[in-house]
């Protein structure tokens, strides 16, 4: 059996993140061979977000702060979290959300879903659409108004 310690968990920054959008991550879901759930622990430095807001078409999520005082955006608004505070974002447009520290101290989250291939991702402050199919080669993150008829291209 395969463990991790979430309190010392190796954290990985992608390159690729823009100023604002650099966690570190520990997909602990996916080191520990989990198929049909997820979970990542995620660091947060001072004026740094998760991911843009956005909402899952198939998927279930969870978050449980760890440390720290991050800023919740979800539909009604926003709210800050303390240290141990658990939300459930529902699949759909009601579980809208986005997670960003907007503090001086560095904010630690654990994220827990359920894991659906395929399934997509709603983008609504830039109106984009994510289709994740599980193939790299297939999968596209596109504008909503770059949509074509059933029939485009067919013939």
């Amino acid at each position: 059996m395969k463990r991790i310690n979430v309190a010392a968990p190796e954290f990985e920054y992608d390159p690729e993140d823009p100023d604002g959008f650099r966690a570190g991550m520990a997909r602990l879901g996916e080191a520990l061979g989990a198929k049909e759930s997820g979970i990542s622990v995620y660091e947060l430095a001072p004026g740094q977000a998760v991911c843009p807001y956005h909402y899952e078409v198939g998927e279930e999520e969870w978050l449980l702060v760890l440390a720290g005082n991050p800023t919740l955006r979800h539909p009604q608004g926003s709210e800050r979290l303390e240290p141990w505070d658990v939300v459930c974002f529902p699949r759909g447009s009601e579980g809208a959300h986005g997670i960003g520290n907007e503090t001086e101290q560095s904010a630690r989250l654990l994220m827990f879903s359920t894991v659906v291939v395929p399934t997509a991702t709603v983008y609504p402050d830039s109106d984009k659409v994510g289709i994740w199919t599980g193939d790299p080669q297939t999968d596209v993150l596109v504008k909503r108004d770059s949509a074509v008829g059933y029939y485009e291209g067919e013939g």
